[in-house]
C-alpha cells in the first residue's frame, strides 16, 4: 500500500468516528438537569430608589431642593455602609 492510500483510509475513520461522535452525543439526553421554572418575584419597592428618580427628573434644581439633599445623604452613607438610623434620629 502507499501512502497516499493509507492517508485515505485514516482520513476516512477519522471522519466515520468524528460523525459517529456527534450523532450519539446528540441523541443523548440529559440526565439530572431537570428545568425548573423561573420563580417571578415583584421587584421590592424602594422609597429611597422613587426619590432618586424623582431628583434626577429635576436635574439642576435638585441641587437646591433639601429633599433631594438628604435623599443623595442617605444614598451615600447606604453605598459607604454607615449607620443612617442612629444619625438621622439624632439629628431631626
Amino acid at each position: 500500500m502507499h501512502g497516499s492510500v493509507l492517508a485515505r483510509i485514516a482520513a476516512t475513520i477519522f471522519v466515520s468516528v468524528a460523525i459517529t461522535a456527534a450523532v450519539v452525543e446528540m441523541s443523548r439526553e440529559e440526565e439530572g438537569q431537570a428545568v425548573r421554572p423561573a420563580q417571578v418575584t415583584a421587584p421590592d419597592v424602594d422609597a429611597l430608589r422613587a426619590e432618586q428618580r424623582r431628583c434626577q427628573a429635576l436635574g439642576e434644581a435638585a441641587a437646591s431642593d433639601r429633599d433631594c439633599l438628604a435623599v443623595w445623604a442617605e444614598t451615600r452613607d447606604r453605598f459607604l455602609g454607615r449607620d443612617t438610623g442612629a444619625g438621622r434620629a439624632g439629628g431631626e
